[in-house]
């Protein structure tokens, strides 16, 4: 990203992050811009990889994903192989929301969503444990969600 952004680029931003599902005339009246320009600036952050990704967010719960766990992941050392390949599968299984390549005791951090303990139990030996490479698994099952935020800040 070579331009900066300047302050309608960031009030777009922000809105944007609040309801992606805001007209383009809603969007330049709060900004200011008129509807042509306000296209074209979006078009340019899309353009430009400063938007990502148009999403909805969905309640994990009302889907029946009742357990969120992050899981840390500890391989094999020095076996490059292993890690390529888990990272390759890993991207393909829905439960796993994120994963993340670490520092600290574990290599990997997953944040994976399932629908109870019998599902979570399965997933660890059919899909976690399967794994060439892995040398160890701890999971920290989530009690409650304190704070759940998608917005960048831009300011």
């Amino acid at each position: 990203m070579s331009e900066a952004l300047d302050r309608y680029d960031r009030q777009i931003l922000t809105i944007l992050q609040q309801d992606g599902r805001i007209s383009n005339q809603q969007l330049a009246d709060l900004v200011g811009l008129s509807t042509a320009a306000c296209w074209r600036r979006v078009k340019s952050l899309d353009e430009r990889g400063v938007l990502q990704k148009h999403t909805t967010l969905i309640n994990p719960e009302a889907l029946g994903f009742d357990l969120c766990v992050i899981i840390m992941v500890t391989l094999i050392r020095h076996q490059q192989d292993h890690a390529t390949e888990f990272q390759a599968i890993v991207k393909e299984y829905p439960e796993v929301l994120q994963c993340y390549a670490v520092t600290g005791d574990a290599d990997y951090m997953l944040r994976v969503i399932i629908q109870n303990m019998a599902a979570y139990d399965k997933f660890l030996n059919e899909k976690i444990f399967s794994l060439p490479g892995v040398n160890q698994v701890k999971s920290n099952f989530i009690l409650r969600e304190v704070k759940y935020e998608t917005a960048i800040p831009v300011e």
